[in-house]
């Protein structure tokens, strides 16, 4: 007896076991991007007012008040906006609903880590555009995502800010990929879970020059630093919307219905009283310690526009060996290609306090620089 193959899609992946490893090795961990400090108070103590109140199963599509709170966040109708169980299962359903066996999608790379498993379980084929990494970070090369169309492609799938390379498309970008898909009659999928952490002028988004093709998909968990209520969301053409919430009974069916609730009321808090400006220069402060220890330890950072994630190089260093010598926990470049990843490039999560990236930063300067440690052992993951 074995298992289908369609599981080994399914395997644990390095995030989780570099947690794990952090945590048996006291080890601060910049690997997974969940943030050390807790939610706003507001959000805390909207959802204690939720319990008892809201604890039934909420409607597929969601709970009305937060699909109304996200059509005035969006400029939609409620009806425009399906609720889900954090970004992740809108991610499952869409490319279950917009592909399947012969279809091909089109992944830009480096890539978070569920879309590759996701085309594979929808039966589609990714096909991957590389972005092109210089000596001023990375970018897209728009004619190379236009070579990678084929007539079996059914979705371009983006994500702005985008994780990990910190990426920001600029309105000029958006357009053109807007203009390539009406030109092929594509679907987008916009994965903008980081919406609000950019640290220039405030980004267009993609559905504002196609919205009639474009499903954009969102977190509470990163708008409001609580990664563990998985209340997510997807915003997309009305006409579409009822199937994809038919489509989601058969996932989770709702997303906890006391923190939909909670999320509804808070992110007009959040919007009214300028959290989430306070939220982006308290992470540009932390980007800015991060990356100027980092460039005085002599190493290559790539100072992102967006996100709390920055990519550094760390010449002759394996992920495992690292946390071992330094104690740091870091997600090496391998995890977010599929095959030939840049040398030497991690990804580091900045989404922690100043203290503990001081702490990385003291933890590293002794190692970062020693072939003799980097040619140590490893560390069974």
């Amino acid at each position: 007896m074995r298992l289908h193959p369609r599981t080994q899609a399914a395997k644990e992946s390095i995030f989780p076991r570099m947690s794990q490893l952090a945590q048996r090795l006291g080890a601060v961990n910049l690997g997974q991007g969940f943030p050390s400090n807790p939610p706003p108070p507001f959000l805390l103590e909207a959802v204690r007012r939720a319990l008892g109140r809201h604890d039934q199963y909420a409607p597929p599509a969601g709970l009305p008040a937060l699909r109304e709170a996200l059509a005035e966040e969006f400029s939609v109708e409620p009806e425009a906006v399906v609720v889900t169980s954090g970004a992740t299962e809108a991610l499952y359903v869409l490319l279950q609903s917009l592909a399947g066996p012969g279809d091909e999608l089109v992944v830009l790379e480096p890539f978070f880590d569920v879309y590759l498993p996701d085309a594979f379980l929808a039966g589609a084929e990714a096909r991957l555009v590389r972005l092109a990494l210089g000596e001023g970070g990375f970018f897209l090369d728009l004619a190379a995502l236009e070579g990678a169309l084929t007539p079996r492609t059914r979705v371009l799938l983006l994500n702005t800010p985008m994780n990990p390379t910190g990426l920001v498309f600029k309105e000029a970008e958006l357009k053109a990929i807007a203009e390539l898909a009406r030109r092929h009659d594509l679907f987008l999928v916009s994965d903008e879970v980081y919406d609000e952490l950019y640290y220039g002028e405030r980004p267009r988004r993609l559905r504002e020059f196609a919205p009639e093709r474009t499903f954009t998909v969102g977190s509470a968990g990163k708008r409001l630093e609580a990664t563990g209520y998985r209340v997510g969301w997807i915003v997309g053409p009305k006409e579409f919307m009822p199937l994809l919430a038919g489509m989601r009974q058969w996932t989770s069916f709702s997303a906890p219905t006391p923190l939909q609730a909670g999320v509804a009321e808070a992110l007009r808090v959040a919007r009214r009283e300028g959290f989430y400006e306070a939220l982006r220069e308290s992470y540009r402060k932390r980007r800015d310690l991060l990356a100027g220890g980092l460039g005085a330890l002599g190493l290559r950072v790539y100072v992102p526009e967006g996100t709390y994630f920055l990519m550094a190089e760390l010449p002759g260093w394996d992920a495992f060996r690292l946390v071992e010598a330094a104690r740091v926990a870091l997600i090496p470049a391998l995890a977010f290609y599929r095959e030939d990843p840049p040398r030497d490039i991690f990804r580091f999560a900045f989404c922690k306090s100043e203290e503990e990236l001081s702490l990385v930063l003291k933890r590293l300067a002794p190692v970062v620089n020693s072939p003799r440690e980097a040619e140590g052992g490893a560390v069974s993951g």
